[in-house]
């Protein structure tokens, strides 16, 4: 019998290829529309307890669904856009590729009871690429200067949430993305109010009761 010491890494290695597929199988299901968690692990074939073991609900697998579309599909065209001339112009385009993405998987909106919360976590990973960004329209004067990469994700999820549904047209989507982008305009900005230390905590706490449920 092999050691248990070279058992361990290929525990890990079928761990990680289960925890592949099945996201992987997440996007192909939801793409096709409303789906199930049995449907998911159908499609990437491995039992539903396998499926609960790494994803012990339906929130945790739109999390590793959106991670995979904003890694595969969205960061590079964040990386491009440090060299875009109108960097509010970038943003706007990563916003629309962003809810086009969305739209794509037919079923993400409605398959997790509390989308908009898990979008924001989500995207919170990413304020940091997207702060160069940021800062760089801000200096040119394009974006006005109050507001912060951790705004990002709250401005996205307002867009995602009334425009990623897949009755909502492109040409929809992208004149209500342009009429959120107006809002960034420093030219006609009202101050942002701040955000006061304990709502701060309070949006924490928040997030923390949201987080992953142990049922379906």
């Amino acid at each position: 019998m092999a050691p248990t010491k070279d058992r361990t890494p290929r525990r890990r290695v079928d761990a990680r290829s289960s925890r592949e597929r099945i996201t992987a199988a997440g996007r192909t299901v939801l793409g096709r529309g409303d789906g199930s968690l049995d449907q998911i692990a159908a499609e990437a074939g491995v039992g539903i307890a396998t499926l609960y073991r790494h994803f012990p609900n339906r929130e945790a697998v739109v999390r590793a669904v959106l991670d995979d579309i904003l890694e595969t599909d969205l960061l590079p065209l964040i990386e491009r856009a440090a060299d875009a001339p109108d960097k509010r112009q970038a943003l706007q385009d990563i916003a629309t590729r962003l809810l086009d993405l969305i739209a794509e998987e037919r079923g993400l909106v409605t398959f997790a009871g509390n989308f908009a919360d898990v979008a924001v976590d989500v995207l919170q990973h990413f304020s940091a690429s997207l702060h160069p960004l940021l800062v760089s329209a801000q200096e040119a004067g394009e974006v006005r200067s109050d507001l912060t990469a951790e705004d990002i994700p709250h401005f996205l999820v307002m867009a995602v949430a009334g425009l990623a549904l897949p009755s909502a047209a492109p040409s929809l989507r992208a004149r209500f993305v342009a009429l959120l982008f107006d809002s960034l305009d420093p030219a006609s900005a009202t101050p942002l109010p701040p955000l006061l230390a304990d709502e701060k905590d309070l949006r924490a706490a928040v997030s923390d009761v949201s987080g992953p449920r142990s049922g379906d």
